[in-house]
């Protein structure tokens, strides 16, 4: 391959996704990149300083492809199960990415859990309170039940050990997204904590 003279920074990036794709967030080195895009390491410390800039505008990428396939699952007519089952289908078809953006620590290439999920979240809230007819609050909270289920699912997958169709799957987020809209709604103080537990429950078992 003949040697390249002028590499832009939008390659080394889109170098760096498909080595990610490829080998993890771990294999991006300045030489992978280098012998990717058949150039020396020399183009990549013209754009970066260090490896661990690239490690972060992957991840930059990462979160962007990701949002479309929320925007795509907030635009169904569920929203909240589009999100769920966009998810899931982020996990499978971009397992590396997933595992960048969702089980990554904090600081080593991207942000860790918790932000993607609060990521998420800003996404989802003005649609499910517009759809839910709740607050900011309750929707976050609502948001967040239901993140931790579907981030259990996309875990199962991206480490092929996951026994559910997507039917099932389905079938819990819809169980699951009823169960809680219908406890916020009915059960005063729920999202904020301030409810007698030990009554509710009474009241429940009772029926």
């Amino acid at each position: 391959m003949a040697p390249r003279t002028k590499v832009t920074r939008d390659e080394i990036v889109e170098a760096a996704v498909w080595i990610t794709r490829k080998k993890g967030i771990d294999g991006v080195t300045a030489r992978e990149i280098g012998t990717v895009l058949g150039v020396s390491t020399r183009p990549v410390f013209t754009w970066f300083d260090r490896v661990e800039q690239v490690k972060a505008a992957v991840y930059e990428s990462a979160k962007g492809l990701y949002k479309e396939y929320l925007q795509k699952g907030l635009a169904g007519p569920i929203p909240f199960l589009g999100v769920g089952q966009q998810y899931i289908r982020f996990a499978r078809e971009e397992p590396e990415l997933y595992k960048l953006l969702f089980l990554t620590r904090p600081g080593e290439g991207g942000g860790g859990a918790m932000e993607a999920m609060r990521f998420s979240q800003d996404l989802a809230r003005e649609s499910l309170m517009h759809i839910y007819r709740m607050d900011a609050y309750t929707a976050d909270c609502y948001f967040r039940d239901l993140w931790l289920v579907v981030f259990s699912f996309a875990t199962l997958l991206v480490t092929d050990d996951c026994p559910y169709t997507d039917e099932q799957m389905s079938g819990v987020l819809t169980e699951v997204s009823l169960s809680i809209c219908k406890a916020y709604k009915e059960i005063p103080g729920l999202a904020e904590g301030r409810f007698d537990k030990d009554a509710v429950f009474r009241d429940l078992v009772k029926k």
